[in-house]
């Protein structure tokens, strides 16, 4: 039987970082450890509509920053930044710490495991057919510039009385390779007939020593630059043909 582990975990310290960072003693740990469980429950809560995929928690000895990652700043922010210093006021009252939110956009939301996870669990809440949803997923998701993807549905699918496993992907997922960028995501989709697993799983390219871009984006660059000389060297030739051409002519007395 093969034994499973988490693609984020397994990568930790690789090519990939904690998403909270702070240092603690024995004493404190624990409690530390189950504020940042409850912070991030109470963001989640308050912004549910607001697309957020994740939540980085940075602590000091007086304050608490928290990174919000998400695909729709403008509604977190608010107008006049309304929501955002209500959702501070809250966590202080809360917590009882100074906190500070900084609100970081996600410009490829198709690229990001959580929101493709929980945009189709929210579609088989809504009773779309969980085929066309994981299928529509995955080609947006290849569509943005993702190597491959694959999608896991477990639950009462279609409301069935068995429960079932069903796989969908396309392109390729290493999931053995340390080095290959691998998002990954697990969000329950809470329907009548009770709750659906929707896993998600995402490559991105191989991330080498020493280069923290993935390998996508060293290839848009590859073929930017690729098109920015052979548009110079078009320019060029142009200006050589339309160059008049002079010829010196001799007489001879």
């Amino acid at each position: 039987m093969g034994q499973k582990i988490n693609p984020i975990s397994m990568r930790m310290g690789i090519n990939r970082l904690w998403d909270s960072k702070w240092y603690a003693g024995k004493k404190k740990y624990h409690k530390t450890l189950h504020e940042d469980f409850n912070i991030e429950k109470s963001i989640r809560e308050k912004l549910k509509d607001a697309s957020v995929s994740k939540i980085e928690i940075l602590r000091t000895a007086n304050a608490v920053t928290i990174n919000v990652h998400t695909a729709k700043p403008g509604l977190i922010i608010g107008r006049g930044g309304e929501t955002i210093e209500a959702l501070k006021e809250r966590l202080e009252k809360k917590f009882g710490n100074k906190f500070g939110v900084n609100i970081l956009e996600i410009k490829k939301p198709m690229l990001d495991a959580h929101l493709v996870a929980e945009q189709v669990a929210k579609q088989v809440e809504r009773r779309i057919s969980y085929r066309r949803a994981a299928k529509m997923a995955i080609d947006k998701a290849m569509e943005s510039g993702a190597q491959g993807i694959k999608i896991r549905l477990g639950g009462r699918l279609n409301g069935v009385e068995i429960a079932r496993n069903e796989f969908f992907s396309k392109g390729k997922i290493p999931l053995h390779t340390f080095r290959a960028e691998i998002d990954y995501a697990l969000v329950p989709s809470n329907t009548t007939y009770g709750a659906i697993g929707v896993k998600v799983w995402i490559y991105k390219g191989d991330v080498f020593k020493g280069d923290t871009r993935n390998q996508m984006e060293i290839q848009q660059e590859r073929k930017d630059k690729g098109a920015t000389k052979g548009s110079s060297m078009e320019q060029s030739g142009a200006k050589k043909k339309a160059a008049p051409t002079t010829k010196k002519v001799t007489t001879k007395k």
